[in-house]
């Protein structure tokens, strides 16, 4: 039988990493077996990220030493990483969806025919991963053309393409639908049968317990914990990830809300024309909005907002029916949106922190001024 270091492909001993004013990662330690999904789990800002951003060369570390094959190995780069068969697939995709499945598969590393891209042999060996991820798909297809879920599948096949030995996948399932995730599953089981270890990121504890062979916890960039096969249910990881018993969670107390605020009367959004919406907010009052990918729950949020304009209905305010034509009808109203994309919709990642602050209040704030750019650090 196999001791435990045959058994071990990747280690991470005594890791750190520290940015200004902040210490990321703290003496962080890690072991992943051959064949294996592991199942890293924390809070945001518990380090998860950053760690895996090191392992795949995005970022170096401070300090520690990462192991391959019981090996000490220098990895100071994206490709340092690949060619230890280490590669990450990110949250946000990195695909080209201007160029096809098959030019994406292999973007970088086209193989060469008289000096040309030999579009025929990328085609042939484009097959053969996407036949290994389960995606029914020609090469020449456009990326743009793609779901989202397949998007993802293509960039495991990419990895694949590399000799991927360590698959590390940051909150797949984040924008997947239900029949897409089961999908996904079923590509990491086989992943797994094939011999290829994962590392798997998501905030969604069932994920874990239906994936992972083993959980690892990081809280506040140290570790806090491992649970193995038999241990892993949720109230174990939610004890490592908090650092406390569920049961010394604040209790839940009966809370009369207010007068009514908010109301969504008959309203219709573009994109679900046929259906009428209605709800009602109160004073003091959390409402949750549940439903599958494309069940229209952030349509409708852009639609309050003026993002897009509705179709039929009333939006009414404090009893007042209101004209929402436009994101600045909706703030003068008293409504603020945090958009689902941060990056794209929420934050000008170009400019500073301040700048940001101040973007939702920069009409009011100008008026009879010159807005100055800040340029200190």
């Amino acid at each position: 039988m196999s001791s435990v270091s045959e058994k071990v492909l990747l280690e991470v001993r005594s890791i750190g990493k520290r940015f200004p004013g902040v210490i990321a990662l703290n003496n962080v330690c890690l072991h992943l077996n051959k064949s294996e999904v592991l199942a890293v789990l924390g809070e945001n800002g518990a380090g998860k990220s950053t760690l895996m951003k090191i392992l795949a060369g995005v970022q170096p570390a401070d300090e520690g030493e990462i192991l391959i094959d019981g090996n000490s190995v220098q990895i100071d780069g994206v490709q340092a990483a690949l060619n230890q068969g280490i590669a990450l697939i990110h949250q946000e995709l990195n695909l080209a969806t201007n160029l096809s499945v098959g030019a994406n598969i292999f973007l970088g590393r086209e193989p060469q025919k008289r000096g040309m891209i030999d579009e025929a042999t990328i085609r042939e060996k484009s097959k053969v991963f996407l036949e290994m991820v389960g995606l029914d798909v020609s090469p020449m297809t456009l990326v743009s053309e793609l779901t989202i879920g397949r998007q993802q599948l293509v960039e495991i096949a990419k990895a694949l393409s590399v000799n991927a030995r360590v698959l590390i996948m940051d909150e797949p399932t984040s924008s997947l639908s239900q029949n897409e995730t089961e999908t996904l599953f079923g590509v990491i089981k086989d992943l797994r049968s094939r011999g290829v270890s994962v590392i798997y990121i998501s905030h969604r504890l069932g994920e874990a317990k239906e994936l992972a062979d083993r959980v690892m916890v990081l809280r506040d960039g140290e570790n806090a914990g491992d649970l193995s096969l038999e241990s892993i249910n949720r109230d174990a990881m939610v004890k490592l990830m908090v650092g406390r018993d569920i049961s010394q969670f604040y209790p839940r107390t009966i809370h009369k809300p207010g007068e009514a605020i908010l109301e969504v009367r008959n309203l219709r959004t573009p994109v679900h024309p046929l259906h009428k919406l209605n709800f009602t907010l109160h004073a003091g009052e959390i409402v949750g909005m549940a439903g599958l990918v494309g069940a229209g729950r952030t349509e409708l949020l852009a639609t309050l907002f003026g993002v897009t304009p509705l179709v039929g209905g009333d939006i009414v305010m404090d009893g007042e029916p209101i004209d929402v034509q436009s994101a600045e009808d909706a703030i003068r109203s008293g409504m603020a949106l945090v958009p689902e994309d941060r990056k794209q919709q929420g934050l000008i990642l170009e400019m500073t922190v301040r700048e940001n602050l101040g973007l939702a209040t920069l009409k009011k704030e100008s008026q009879g001024h010159v807005f100055k750019r800040d340029t200190r650090g």
